[in-house]
């Protein structure tokens, strides 16, 4: 469960909601495994919105923010590159967001157009190179030394309450058997 003080004039319905749970988790990995699993949610991502029934859906990467940032430059480059490969290896149509990313690392929404045209944010795969560092997480590799891990942070469906919202628009509440 997440809440976020959103101003009372930006709510709307279960669209956009101060209090919203999501379908999250995260995923540790080495370095070498990021683009495998990166590849195993986007194809994941798609496979649920299709289940779903929606066919009009956006990809976007969204890279370093030019401000603040946590993370090296090598993490950067690694993970941007993976995400980028993981979307071309699957055929999948991108745009790139420059900046878009968050402070604590790059990312992949998926965006789906409901049944008038509008289009929502659902899921994200998201770096986080902050939450690795912060609580000293480590592995020993096949060398014998000590290394970080790599940390993917993955959202299926996004807010629950807003996949739901968007499912009730998206078939005039006469739902799908």
């Amino acid at each position: 469960t997440v809440y976020r003080y959103e101003r009372s004039g930006v709510l709307h319905g279960l669209m956009r909601v101060r209090g919203f749970t999501q379908d999250d988790a995260h995923i540790i990995c080495r370095k070498e495994q990021v683009k495998d699993e990166i590849k195993k949610v986007l194809g994941f991502c798609y496979d649920m919105l299709k289940l779903f029934g929606f066919t009009n859906i956006s990809t976007y990467i969204s890279t370093k923010p030019k401000e603040k940032a946590v993370g090296d430059t090598d993490q950067w480059q690694l993970a941007e590159n993976a995400l980028k490969q993981a979307v071309e290896d699957l055929s999948l149509p991108f745009e790139i967001d420059e900046g878009g990313g968050a402070f604590y690392g790059p990312k992949i929404d998926i965006k789906i157009k409901d049944a008038i045209g509008r289009q929502w944010q659902c899921s994200t795969i998201q770096f986080d190179f902050n939450l690795p560092q912060r609580f000293n997480m480590s592995f020993i590799n096949e060398k014998g030394e000590k290394e970080q891990p790599m940390m993917i942070h993955r959202a299926l469906l996004g807010s629950l309450e807003r996949f739901l919202g968007i499912l009730i628009e998206h078939y005039s509440g006469k739902f799908p058997l």
